[in-house]
């Protein structure tokens, strides 16, 4: 018999009627459910982590790390810590994946972790399933002719596009679904991220003071040796914009664009003071990081989110407040960062930014025109390959991808798949459009957070990869799952279901 079962039993032999009887009463019942649900499932996982790690750590220090890893994730999928499990893949596929080139460790676990959740699916976790589900069916359809014709031509093209910004996209979509039944979900969800990018922007300020990189990879660094890294320098200044665990500033722009307006929306719900300060400072690192990027398209996009949140706040009394705080903001950085707003002001106006991105543009409608169905091939060594033939005088530098991430898809994969993939995107800013418009006013900023990050990054998509970048997918794709989850109006989800 466990332990505390004995615990109890012998508890319960004593006196059990009044007041006192009841509070012990009471007090049995949550020591049982705390003991069931918390400190057994530990006590059982925590052993056999140690035990599984000490037997592979014979096969060196990378299988023994890995072992820990996995009993770890284990262990937040038997607690059901599930939007910290989410956070912690974004995390994973973040560095590991995208940084290190591991490619499709996330994946391969979001594949698991989809059906593991139907099958410990219960009354506080209850199953979700994703509207328009046949639509993402003839994505991943439409995709693997495209996928293998890419694929064939580069192993790693062949490991990341389909894995991350196809099926992987799926899956975190779906993830983000299952972990946000309800405000306090989604509210917990956004915390987390925000904690992630709070981290990533004093990794970004530190590597922009430092001009190191913590944690870098000696794979990047080849790379970053063997490129033109002059690209990363602003003309006519010893200044470079900042990459961090991104590589490009460009990707990690966007990611400090999108994911600021998840604290903004926190700040806006928030009901104590402490918490909105909290999410203040994390606003101001986060909006210095993307000063540091130095760049355009962020900037850009970063503005039009603002006016979309702006219509999706809640009240008017929160947009008096945002209008204010806004200003304040913008006015602090200008007086604080003068040297830092030239340079940005002066890359956004320097003679090759535009000028190279239009003729990429048109090189790729070049592109679709040749190859309107099924496209090059899903890879950035098939449209290097094919785009040659059609690239515009304009563009007079080899590009691996359009800089465009509705245009790549047409070039790569073809029209049909690029109509797809806006289809998918539309009907989830629909779903959570309607969230919206049936939630309470403590929940409407919330919503309205993953509405603006995700227009903000389908803004930013016109001028880089935004969509299609590996990393930036699996990090998009759960916020507007998340927002986009059925069970999110409760009462209307349960009365259909």
């Amino acid at each position: 018999m466990p332990v505390y079962h004995v615990v109890l039993s012998m508890l319960k032999r004593g006196k059990s009627g009044g007041i006192m009887g009841i509070e012990r009463r009471q007090y049995l019942n949550k020591f049982s459910l705390y003991c069931g649900t918390l400190v057994l499932p530990m006590c059982c996982v925590i052993p056999g982590v140690l035990l599984f790690g000490g037997v592979l750590a014979g096969f060196g220090l990378i299988a023994f790390v890995i072992a820990i890893g996995l009993g770890l994730l284990i262990m937040l999928v038997v607690l059901r810590l599930d939007a910290l499990l989410l956070v912690v893949l974004i995390s994973l596929h973040l560095y590991l994946d995208w940084y290190q080139g591991f490619h499709i460790l996330v994946p391969l676990l979001a594949l698991l972790l989809v059906p593991l959740f139907y099958v410990l699916r219960s009354g506080s976790h209850p199953w979700i399933q994703p509207r328009w589900l046949w639509l993402w069916f003839l994505f991943l359809l439409l995709t693997i002719y495209p996928s293998l014709r890419g694929g064939m031509l580069m192993v790693y093209d062949a490991a990341s596009f389909y894995p991350s910004d196809i099926l992987g996209a799926l899956l975190m979509y779906w993830l983000g679904m299952l972990v946000t039944q309800n405000k306090d979900k989604l509210q917990l969800f956004f915390q987390l991220v925000t904690l992630l990018a709070v981290l990533l922007a004093a990794h970004t300020l530190f590597q922009s003071v430092t001009g190191t990189i913590l944690f870098a990879s000696s794979r990047v660094d080849t790379f970053l040796l063997r490129s033109d890294v002059d690209y990363y320098q602003i003309a006519s200044t010893d200044t470079h914009r900042v990459g961090s665990f991104f590589i490009d500033p460009n990707w990690n722009g966007a990611f400090f664009a999108l994911v600021f307006f998840l604290p903004l929306g926190l700040f806006v719900s928030g009901s104590h003071v402490w918490q909105k300060l909290l999410y203040l400072f994390a606003l101001v690192l986060i909006l210095l990081a993307l000063l540091y990027t130095y760049s355009t398209g962020a900037w850009v996009a970063f503005l039009i989110g603002l006016t979309v949140f702006l219509v999706f706040i809640g009240s008017t009394t929160y947009r008096i407040t945002f209008l204010l705080i806004g200003c304040g903001l913008a006015a602090l950085i200008i007086f604080i960062f003068p040297a830092q707003i030239a340079l940005q002001m002066q890359h956004a106006s320097g003679n090759n930014e535009l000028s190279l991105r239009i003729a990429a543009w048109q090189t790729a409608l070049a592109v679709v025109q040749a190859y309107p169905w099924f496209g090059v091939g899903l890879g950035h060594q098939a449209y290097l390959i094919h785009s040659n033939i059609y690239r515009v005088p304009e563009q007079f530098v080899l590009l691996s991808h359009p800089h465009n991430s509705y245009l790549e898809w047409a070039a790569m994969a073809g029209i049909p798949v690029l109509c797809t993939f806006l289809a998918l995107i539309g009907t989830a800013l629909y779903q959570s459009w309607q969230n919206w418009r049936q939630s309470d006013i403590q929940l409407r900023p919330l919503i309205g957070a993953g509405i603006a990050a995700t227009i903000t990054l389908s803004i930013n998509s016109i001028s880089i990869n935004g969509w299609t970048h590996f990393a930036l997918s699996m990090i998009i794709w759960p916020i507007l799952g998340s927002i986009a989850s059925p069970a999110l109006c409760t009462a209307r989800w349960r009365s259909e279901n």
